[in-house]
């Protein structure tokens, strides 16, 4: 069996800024919705059958760590006809047989992380893949185990592919990120620190706090030590706050567990919601989904 996380609030978001986006107030909803039946026609990254998938949204952009840094990520400045789309989202891919997780004290990401976790620890599950390019989701990457999957790309990144893309190992992605800055997620970094920079220091040293004080104790390759070594020493806290905000949870409560996400259907209103959003090939093509032979390779639960 594999588990396949979708992380729906990126999934509008695309849509919505599509260059094909011609309907403003619903494109977005009819495009998600049309990209997750056709992830159930094709299968995932290596074509293997989608049987148990989640999908998480932002209910509520504002989460827990608003309260934590005054610029972290929120509503303001989203257009409204974007906003709107969030909730009837959730209802359509309710339709369609999917189960949504709809986040608003905890993030969307931190679903995917958590549902990513619980599925990494059933023995039943052979993969779990995250199908997002948010460089967030990489502290979630287990060897093969679990992976991340660009949709847009057709690209699949397993801890090699983590290292190779950012200079650390998955569990380092929170420090680089307060090192370096997330722009998407509105906090800045620690002046100084690039990508470079911050790779060869956690490669080094593992985490933010083990880094040393002094720089002599950095070893070579690191330009600017000095500087840099002040400006750390004098926003410690500033960095320990930054990892904490791009830490992502692990353990929330999601309401779910794995067996939960085996897709076995739509609901009887997924016709008449295909109609009002001008989808109505959606129907048939669920259908020819359901009526198709099962894998023989596939795991039932």
């Amino acid at each position: 069996m594999h588990v396949h996380l979708i992380d729906g609030t990126y999934e509008l978001f695309r849509h919505h800024y599509s260059p094909r986006n011609n309907d403003p107030e619903r494109g977005a909803i009819r495009g998600v919705l049309r990209s997750m039946v056709w992830l159930l026609e094709q299968g995932g990254p290596d074509g293997t059958p989608v049987t148990h998938v989640g999908v998480a949204t932002d209910h509520v952009i504002e989460s827990f760590r608003n309260a934590l840094w005054p610029t972290y990520k929120s509503s303001a400045g989203m257009p409204p006809e974007l906003t709107a789309q969030f909730h009837p989202l959730e209802d359509a891919l309710r339709a369609l047989g999917l189960t949504v997780w709809a986040m608003t004290d905890l993030e969307a990401d931190d679903a995917l992380a958590t549902a990513a976790a619980q599925a990494a620890a059933d023995d039943r599950v052979e993969q779990v893949v995250i199908a997002t390019p948010d460089k967030d989701l990489g502290q979630c990457v287990v060897g093969d185990r679990v992976v991340q999957w660009d949709r847009m790309r057709g690209t699949v990144r397993d801890a090699d592919g983590v290292f190779d893309k950012f200079g650390v190992p998955p569990a380092a992605i929170p420090d680089w990120l307060a090192l370096v800055g997330d722009t998407a997620d509105g906090f800045p970094g620690i002046p100084g620190f690039g990508a470079k920079t911050a790779a060869t220091l956690l490669t080094r040293f593992g985490r933010i706090v083990d880094i040393p004080t002094d720089p002599t104790g950095w070893g070579k390759g690191v330009r600017g030590a000095a500087r840099l070594a002040e400006t750390l020493a004098e926003r410690r806290a500033e960095a320990e706050l930054f990892t904490t905000l791009a830490t992502l949870v692990t353990d929330g409560d999601i309401g779910t567990t794995v067996d939960d996400l085996e897709w076995t259907g739509p609901t009887e209103d997924f016709a008449q919601l295909c109609t009002t959003l001008d989808a109505d090939d959606l129907p048939e093509r669920v259908a020819a989904v359901l009526e198709a032979p099962a894998d023989p390779g596939d795991v039932a639960l």
